[in-house]
């Protein structure tokens, strides 16, 4: 029986990945989100704010004062890099 690769999902409260315990979402999270989101980058960027919301709730719950731009920059901030064109090799 071949094993099939573990997804790359948040542990909750935490917010660290279960695959790899890198804080979520880790590098093999956010390709897995721009290939499931591909073509629908606004539908991922409504997901991920949710999800960043979420963490910073869960963040203050446990008695944290989560930095919220490095939250943005860890939820978000990557975002612009998923959206970029294919080049084409055309000059």
């Amino acid at each position: 029986m071949i094993a099939r690769p573990r997804p790359h999902l948040p542990m909750r409260p935490a917010w660290l990945c279960r695959n790899c315990a890198a804080p979520w979402p880790c590098g093999p999270a956010r390709l897995a989100l721009a290939t499931e989101f591909y073509g629908h980058s606004i539908a991922l960027a409504f997901y991920l704010a949710a999800s960043m919301r979420e963490a910073i709730d869960d963040a203050y719950d446990l008695g944290l004062r989560p930095n919220v731009a490095a939250m943005h920059d860890r939820f978000l901030g990557w975002l612009s890099l998923a959206r970029r064109p294919r080049r084409s090799g055309r000059t």
